[in-house]
């Protein structure tokens, strides 16, 4: 009854909610991580003022140091869109909030009567989402009907380097001459020094006398070809 006398005095606080926080269900056992705790169930405590501040079931992190799941970490990933459909996935990401990069680049299309240049992707079928792998993230990702699923073995698909797509960026950022290329994966790489594409890295190429260099998107399997002529290169 001391209970029921406190809340007499306390009409702020709804009956019903005090006499829940005062019975423990069995059932109410939450599953605990190594590095959280949880407030004993239906406890109330009192802000300064006096009213009551609900903790039902309220995690608290003790660890703050805790390292990042693999999840949790903000990396690359690319996703596979169905056909012309690159620019929907990539709009509809950004619309909900997420990291998207769709490299374009402009092409002359011909027909009998005229030729006009077009922007395309530079990857068809690939959009590129930096974002940790929340369910919340891939909740939103899947609901976009146009996205096929990651790119890369499993749920999880494959994480792209940092390095990677900012070599893209760069390369399509300058007026070098550039070329698709067929995927590459074995060879010296070297890292351009100096000029418009320095710190630029990739896989040196020779033939007939012309230098290029070839850089990748491992996950999606595909290169760029760059003439670098004059350049200066180191191994990496």
């Amino acid at each position: 009854m001391y209970h029921l006398h406190v809340l007499a005095k306390r009409p702020t606080l709804p009956l019903r909610t005090t006499i829940a926080s005062l019975i423990v269900p069995p059932d109410a056992i939450l599953p605990l991580k190594s590095d959280s705790f949880v407030e004993p169930y239906g406890t109330s405590q009192w802000d300064p003022e006096g009213e009551a501040m609900s903790t039902f079931g309220q995690v608290i992190q003790s660890n703050p140091g805790v390292l990042p799941k693999e999840s949790e970490k903000v990396l690359w990933y690319a996703l596979h869109t169905r056909s012309r459909h690159e620019r929907v996935v990539e709009h509809r990401l950004r619309e909900s909030g997420l990291e998207v990069y769709l490299p374009m680049v402009q092409e002359v299309h011909r027909w009998s009567d005229r030729k006009k240049k077009v922007e395309v992707p530079l990857f068809s079928c690939y959009v590129f989402l930096r974002c940790s792998l929340t369910p919340e993230n891939r909740n939103r990702v899947y609901w976009i009907d146009s996205v096929l699923g990651f790119v890369g073995g499993g749920a999880a698909g494959m994480a792209i380097p940092d390095d990677e797509i900012e070599n893209v960026r760069m390369l399509l950022s300058q007026t070098a001459p550039w070329r698709t290329h067929p995927f590459l994966k074995a060879g010296q790489r070297v890292r351009v020094r100096g000029g418009a594409l320095d710190g630029v890295e990739g896989i040196f190429l020779s033939e007939n006398g012309d230098q290029s260099l070839i850089i990748s998107v491992n996950a999606i399997q595909r290169s760029l070809a760059v003439r670098i002529d004059g350049y200066d290169l180191v191994p990496v």
